[in-house]
C-alpha cells in the first residue's frame, strides 16, 4: 500500500529528527518538536519538556557522533494527527569510555500545525526482565 502524503511527511520530520541527534544538533532536534512537546524517554524524570539545555548538556557526554539508525518504522496518519513507532539502535562511546550498544522502542505523536508535522510525545522504552531482578533487557537485538 502506497504511504498517504501525510505518512510521508511525518518520515522525513522523524528522519530529520534522527539525523540531528546523530549529529549533536539540538537545534535540528528542537526543530521537530511542538511547543508543550513532552518526552518520556528513557533517563529519569519520568516526564521531560525537552528543554535545550538538558538535550545540549547529554549531547557533550559523548565522545564523537551518537549512532542513531531505526527500523521497522510504522506510521499512521489522518489529516491532523499522526502516529509512529519503531526500534531504535543507539551507540557510540561515552566521555568516560563506556560503549554503547542498545536497542530499544520508539513511539511518537505528531500534530499537523500551520508549520507542518511537529512531534507533540514522544515514548521511548527498553523492555525489562520480569524474573524479580527489574534489569533493563538492554542485550536484545531484533
Amino acid at each position: 500500500m502506497a504511504a498517504t502524503a501525510s505518512e510521508k511527511a511525518i518520515r522525513q520530520v522523524i528522519e530529520a529528527r534522527n539525523a540531528a541527534l546523530a549529529a549533536k544538533d539540538v537545534a535540528g532536534v528542537m526543530a521537530s518538536g511542538a511547543a508543550g512537546f513532552v518526552s518520556y524517554n528513557l533517563a529519569p524524570p519520568l516526564k521531560a519538556s525537552g528543554g535545550k539545555v538538558g538535550l545540549a548538556g547529554w549531547f557533550a557526554t559523548w565522545d564523537g557522533p551518537i549512532g542513531h539508525e531505526m527500523r521497522d518504522l510504522k506510521i499512521v496518519a489522518g489529516d491532523q494527527i499522526g502516529f509512529a513507532h519503531g526500534l531504535i539502535h543507539m551507540s557510540g562511546r561515552k566521555l568516560d569510555g563506556e560503549v554503547v550498544d542498545l536497542w530499544f522502542r520508539q513511539t511518537f505523536g505528531l500534530k499537523r500545525s500551520s508549520q507542518g508535522w511537529k512531534i507533540i510525545h514522544e515514548h521511548g522504552s527498553v523492555p525489562y526482565y520480569m524474573d524479580g531482578s527489574f534489569r533493563a533487557a538492554i542485550d536484545l537485538k531484533p
